[in-house]
């Protein structure tokens, strides 16, 4: 696994932890003061995607699959993976693909940008 790979694969994987655990001091910790998420369910900035998570665990259990990153310039960076993962009392596992972009800062990452795609049994052409 290559360096950016590896740091932005640990960065990404606090944000899910904090998901599982319902640590939104943790979730907001990790997000850049600009960030931008885009879901099925909207636009949420650090402050609402960090309250989500005072209703309680959004996840049970995930697993991170596919992995890749990229260098965009020295400053930042994107990982792009398909997430599959359980919501706390469901039964179901669910996917989506996540793409995420991260800016160094004060020797770790800051997420600045994700969006979420839910996952679906089309094919690419």
């Amino acid at each position: 696994m290559d360096a950016l790979l590896e740091q932005l694969l640990a960065a990404e994987t606090t944000v899910w932890e904090a998901l599982r655990t319902s640590d939104a001091a943790a979730d907001r910790a990790a997000l850049a003061d600009d960030f931008l998420g885009v879901s099925p369910a909207g636009f949420s900035g650090p402050a609402e995607h960090a309250a989500a998570l005072t209703a309680g665990p959004a996840v049970s259990r995930y697993r991170l699959e596919e992995a890749r990153a990229m260098a965009l310039g020295e400053e930042y960076g994107l990982i792009a993976y398909r997430a599959d993962y359980q919501r706390p009392g469901g039964t179901a596992e669910e996917s989506m693909y996540v793409a995420s972009v991260w800016r160094r800062r004060d020797g770790g990452w800051a997420n600045v940008f994700s969006q979420d795609t839910k996952a679906s049994d089309a094919q690419l052409p």
